[in-house]
């Protein structure tokens, strides 16, 4: 716990690749929470309890986006901080972000539990799904509070290079979700609500874990209840890093929300088929996200240090690594699609449907990791407007042409599915074209 990688000096090719494995185990464990959510009332509620789970991924996934995406300006600020030795900027920054990760969820659990039937509605999620998606949604919504701190507090681990920390707290709390999967919905016959109450209390537990441990460190960033308060220079910091990289998250999430309404119009079948693929491909793409993750932390260290020249082989180091791992990731999805989709839905019609999904998707991703990890690498030196703008034009502005134009002319899935691999080509091709990078690497670095 008190480990703290130094990222400044030193080799940089196996730090990278132990900061970013945990953090891709990490958010592997987070995406098996509603994974084990779909198992299980898919198993022994039915594919109507299955579809209603696995169609809310996209809302919440906006919801969260936001939040983590301001986490990032957290990990960013406190990385400078630690990079030139400001112990004061750290302590502020972590204070700061957990204060800001409570209210924020307040927030949206009070917004969520009004708009929850109307955002459900508007996803037109056929009739005998409706009730189970609503019920859902709202249980999911009373935790919110504590899944945003439990981001903003893996945002702090990272900052230092502490990416374990946050993982052996989500296997303590992920096997207990399984436990309470089972639990809930065989001992005491619940459905989508038992899954729902189950991830509430395990994402609770994580995130309690992890505030001890803060308040137990003897590091820069460690918590004293007392002094939680928002500092209102070091948040304007934070939000003008963290506010454009969480719209880009929110765009990223609005567009596949407009394509999970297009799934959800062909019907049940393919609205489990397309949640059960989806809890399978996200396992790849955390391979490529972590580096994008590893990418800010130690370009920001790096940053703050006036070490540029790492700056500019971290990103080298990041887009190989994450190309390998990615790659691998896939081909093995890919390669046991069948066993692993049976896992969620034995219908060979889901199976199907679901690995339609797995082959686009992972075309897609040969062009994703170089956006991810450049992405990355600029929100390091403090630049989100410019990855946001190129994911609203590439991800956003393509797959809503897509689906209001050619998917209504062929409404087929693997109509709705080819807008996958062509959007992330093309925001990929904008942030190359852009190529901001060497003019940020020769700036030095703010003092606060």
């Amino acid at each position: 716990m008190q480990t703290r990688m130094d990222m400044v000096n030193g080799s940089l090719g196996d730090k990278i690749l132990r900061c970013a494995a945990p953090l891709a185990v990490t958010g592997i464990l987070q995406q098996m929470f509603n994974a084990a959510d779909l198992a299980v009332v898919g198993q022994f509620s039915g594919k109507e309890a299955m579809a209603a789970v696995g169609g809310n991924a996209p809302i919440i996934g906006l919801l969260i986006n936001l939040f983590v995406g301001i986490s990032l300006g957290s990990n960013v600020i406190i990385a400078r901080a630690i990079g030139r030795g400001d112990g004061q900027q750290v302590s502020k920054a972590v204070h700061t972000s957990v204060l800001v990760a409570l209210l924020g969820g307040l927030f949206i659990t009070v917004l969520g539990e009004f708009l929850a039937p109307s955002v459900v509605y508007m996803l037109d999620v056929p009739a005998e799904v409706l009730p189970l998606s609503i019920k859902y949604l709202r249980i999911y919504l009373i935790g919110m509070p504590v899944v945003l701190l439990y981001n903003f507090e893996s945002a702090i681990f990272r900052s230092c290079g502490n990416t374990r920390t946050p993982l052996i707290a989500l296997v303590v709390s992920g096997v207990l979700n399984v436990i309470l999967n089972l639990v809930f919905v065989l001992g005491f016959g619940m459905d989508v609500d038992g899954v729902a109450t189950a991830t509430v209390i395990s994402n609770l537990v994580s995130s309690a874990l992890l505030f001890a441990a803060l308040v137990r460190t003897e590091l820069d960033i460690r918590i004293r209840p007392k002094e939680l308060r928002i500092h209102r220079n070091v948040l304007g910091q934070i939000l003008k890093i963290g506010v454009p990289a969480g719209v880009q998250g929110m765009v990223f999430s609005f567009a596949n929300i407009i394509i999970q309404s297009a799934v959800n119009s062909l019907g049940t079948t393919v609205m489990a088929a397309s949640s059960a693929a989806y809890n399978l491909e996200i396992f790849a793409y955390y391979m490529m996200n972590s580096f994008g993750q590893v990418c800010t932390t130690f370009v920001g260290q790096n940053y703050g240090a006036g070490r540029n020249d790492r700056c500019r082989r971290t990103l080298k180091l990041c887009l190989l690594q994450s190309f390998v791992s990615t790659a691998a990731a896939s081909a093995l999805i890919l390669l046991f699609s069948h066993p692993l989709l049976s896992i969620f839905n034995t219908d060979p019609a889901v199976i199907a449907a679901g690995r339609v999904r797995l082959e686009y998707l992972f075309l897609g991703y040969l062009f994703s990791f170089a956006q991810e990890a450049l992405s990355g690498y600029l929100r390091g030196f403090g630049v989100s407007f410019i990855p946001a703008a190129c994911a609203v034009v590439g991800i956003c502005g393509v797959r809503l042409v897509w689906v209001f134009t050619v998917f209504r002319w062929s409404p087929t899935f693997a109509t709705i599915m080819q807008v996958y691999p062509l959007s992330l080509a093309v925001t990929a091709l904008v942030v190359l074209i852009v190529k901001p990078s060497r003019r940020y690497a020769l700036q030095p670095a703010p003092s606060a």
